[in-house]
C-alpha cells in the first residue's frame, strides 16, 4: 500500500475547495465519486464567490485579534456565524480565549459582509 508524504499542510475554505474541484473536473473531464458527492455539497451550501471570501477573510485578519488563527477564520468564513453563540458554537472546538468585544467585532464584520452580500 503507498503512504502519501505529506509535504505541507494547510487550511483552506469550503469556497477554495470548491473552486479547487471545479478546476480538477475541468482537467480530468469527470470527478471521482467521493469528489462528486462534495461537489454536491458545496454546490449546495456555499453562496459567496471566492472573490467575496477573500475579501471576508482580509477584513477578519484587520481586526488585529491575536488569538484568531487562521484555521478559525476559514472556519468563520465557512459558517458565517451571524450571533455571539454562534461564533461561541464555533470556538468550542479550538483553543482559543477570545473575549466577548473581539467576538462581538467578528459577529458584526459578518453581518455587514452578509448585509453587502444581500444587496
Amino acid at each position: 500500500m503507498v503512504r502519501p508524504i505529506i509535504l505541507n499542510e494547510k487550511p483552506i475554505s469550503a469556497v477554495e475547495l470548491k473552486e479547487e474541484l471545479e478546476e480538477i473536473k475541468k482537467r480530468d473531464k469527470e470527478l471521482s465519486f467521493r469528489s462528486q458527492k462534495t461537489a454536491e455539497y458545496l454546490n449546495q451550501f456555499i453562496t459567496i464567490s471566492p472573490k467575496q471570501a477573500e475579501e471576508l477573510k482580509k477584513k477578519l485578519q484587520g481586526l488585529d485579534i491575536t488569538r484568531l488563527k487562521e484555521d478559525i477564520t476559514i472556519k468563520i468564513i465557512d459558517l458565517l456565524p451571524q450571533t455571539v453563540d454562534d461564533l461561541k458554537t464555533i470556538l468550542q472546538s479550538y483553543v482559543a480565549n477570545i473575549n466577548k468585544k473581539d467576538m462581538e467585532a467578528i459577529v458584526n464584520v459578518v453581518n455587514g459582509f452578509v448585509q453587502e452580500k444581500k444587496k
